[in-house]
């Protein structure tokens, strides 16, 4: 089975050399794995003593971020490595100075896993959630070296719980101990065999719930509001845009601000957008002269604000779930204590599942019933506040993943 598996990977190489041809997300992958080994040669010494964190793309280090703060001040004298896979998390994060040094993670050949593990000489290796690489994993077992798997989730679909999965079963008992972020989670991997296994929740609430002792404030936003009611389109994609679109171009209420702030921030796709919005309208890329109060509508083509842009907003529609790009974080607007929608399409999200229950956040599985929520809650600051405090309790309450992780790293 592992002859076949690393069959596949330098067959997988072959496939992305010729996308990258065509693909700008595929070729920075493909140039930034050529430089990986290059990065660690120069960046870590033999006497140096490491860290490493593997995240697929950015939702995942925001995920493991929480735990990798309380192991810098833990660890001192440590240098942190963090490796990703998607060029969306290395290209946006490569610079942040949470950790030492960030790589591309190499293909998981047994050569490169050796080299990689020669190299970077993890005392603690770090994976966050769902990926796991064989080939590295069992090597890195082999040395001897702590492996964790943090704030995991499991599904009776995946290749572990299967017949055929037998390799990547292997490679999950090499983790040395797993959290998960549920019970569900815990028993189904229980159901194979893996004991070293404890719920820890998930590590995201940390995350988010520290952003309520950060500074929130944003001059142009404070500007653009004023006093009125503001509404956040968070994340959103063109199967959030017709939802969302019709309403800001029939509602009429001078009362109502919006802020959109898509996950595509290309400017075909924002001039597109702004085409379809009746409402005076301002973007972040040209607003410099502009006196921001004058605007019914705010477009945030940027990246890097909307964690802080949440905390003005007094309802919130999340994206992702309208169409089948995947829910993108109700924790962020949660936090703050308002009330979110989100698209029909949110199974897979145990915290959007549970915050439905709670009547915290509204599913809408079309425009119409988005205007009908929206209206209501506008017209109702009581239902917001009822809505808005179910989700901020929900945060404080379910927190606490970061202590019981790094303590158990520390034992």
């Amino acid at each position: 089975m592992k002859f076949f598996y690393t069959l596949g990977i330098y067959l997988l190489s072959l496939v992305l050399q010729v996308f990258s041809l065509f693909n700008q997300k595929i070729k920075l992958g493909v140039a930034g794995r050529k430089n990986t080994f290059l990065t660690l040669k120069n960046s870590i010494s033999k006497a140096d003593k490491t860290i490493w964190m593997h995240c697929a793309s950015l939702g995942e280090y925001e995920q493991g971020l929480p735990v990798l703060q309380e192991l810098r001040k833990t660890h001192p004298e440590h240098k942190i490595v963090v490796s990703f896979f998607s060029p969306s998390g290395y290209e946006n994060k490569k610079n942040a100075k949470d950790f030492d040094l960030a790589v591309y993670l190499p293909l998981d050949t047994p050569k490169n896993a050796n080299y990689f593990l020669d190299l970077a000489h993890p005392e603690l290796i770090l994976f966050v959630k769902y990926e796991v690489w064989p080939n590295l994993l069992l090597e890195a077992k082999k040395r001897t070296i702590k492996s964790l798997l943090i704030s995991a989730t499991f599904r009776k679909n995946q290749s572990y719980f299967k017949w055929y999965g037998s390799l990547m079963r292997k490679a999950l008992f090499s983790f040395e101990h797993i959290f998960t972020q549920d019970e569900n989670s815990k028993q189904l991997i229980e159901s194979i065999g893996y004991t070293s296994v404890s719920v820890s929740g998930d590590t995201r609430f940390d995350r988010v719930y520290k952003q309520l002792e950060m500074n929130n404030y944003i001059d142009f936003i404070e500007e653009f509001k004023g006093s009125k009611i503001t509404i956040v389109f968070g994340s959103s994609w063109p199967a959030d845009d017709s939802l969302f679109v019709p309403f800001i171009n029939s509602y009429s209420e001078k009362k109502i601000k919006y802020i959109v702030a898509p996950h595509n921030t290309k400017p075909n796709y924002i001039e597109s957008l702004e085409n379809q919005i009746n409402l005076k309208t301002v973007r972040f890329s040209k607003m410099e002269g502009e006196t921001l109060s004058d605007y019914d509508v705010f477009i945030l083509d940027t990246i890097g604000y909307l964690s802080r842009v949440y905390s003005y907003a007094d309802i919130a529609y999340v994206g992702g779930g309208a169409g089948k790009t995947g829910l993108h974080n109700i924790l962020e607007p949660a936090v703050f204590g308002i009330p979110i929608l989100i698209g029909k399409n949110y199974e897979k999200f145990p915290e959007a599942k549970m915050l439905t229950e709670l009547k915290g956040v509204i599913s809408i599985p079309n425009s119409k019933e988005l205007h009908d929520k929206l209206q209501s809650l506008i017209e109702s600051e009581r239902n917001r506040k009822k809505q808005g405090l179910i989700n901020k309790t929900f945060i404080k309450e379910n927190k606490g993943a970061v202590i019981h992780i790094v303590n158990t790293i520390r034992t």
